[in-house]
């Protein structure tokens, strides 16, 4: 089942995240270092929690997957981005779009279709924005050809356009989107 974190859920974002960050490709996949994101106290936690769900967030949407047991065993974040508004933290806005970030499936369900609904998720919540946005976009790393492969299956394609959302000086990401 894929649904939208609820504001209370703060330790499984916190557990799930900190799983994402120990992946062997999420030096590649991810902004933070697992380090980094473990130092991080409880309040940012509850704040991230909080601010990603269904129930109080308003630009951001986080989703996860959780098994038939409960276990969350995948997420995906979706940000919602306008011209002239909020944050844009992968440069200047120039449609309304959405950002799909930390995608992320643990090992088990890999290869489940899992991320395929996530994605399909992520998609149809910025479809259902009002007002409406045009395109939802991502970026993946130029070494990631597992993540590029899933994005691609999604329908997302190239654009053309590259982006340095590591902050390692060199633009290594691709971005992809997905339009109307």
């Amino acid at each position: 089942m894929v649904r939208p974190v609820r504001s209370g859920e703060w330790e499984a974002v916190r557990e799930l995240r900190l799983a994402a960050l120990r992946d062997p490709v999420a030096a590649l996949a991810f902004v933070e270092s697992y380090e980094e994101a473990a130092a991080r106290p409880d309040a940012f936690w509850r704040e991230r929690a909080e601010g990603g769900s269904e129930d109080r967030g308003t630009w951001i949407r986080q989703f996860v997957a959780e098994a038939a047991d409960g276990r969350w065993v995948g997420t995906a974040t979706v940000l919602v981005e306008r011209p002239g508004e909020g944050p844009a933290p992968f440069g200047e806005v120039t449609e309304a779009q959405t950002d799909v970030v930390g995608v992320y499936v643990r090992p088990e369900a890999r290869g489940s279709g899992l991320v395929d609904a996530l994605l399909r998720t992520a998609v149809e919540w910025s479809w259902a924005q009002e007002p409406p946005v045009g395109r939802v976009r991502l970026f993946v790393n130029e070494d990631n050809g597992r993540a590029e492969a899933v994005y691609r299956r999604s329908g997302f394609v190239p654009t053309g356009g590259r982006a340095d959302t590591l902050g390692s000086g060199e633009a290594r990401d691709l971005e992809y989107e997905l339009r109307r």
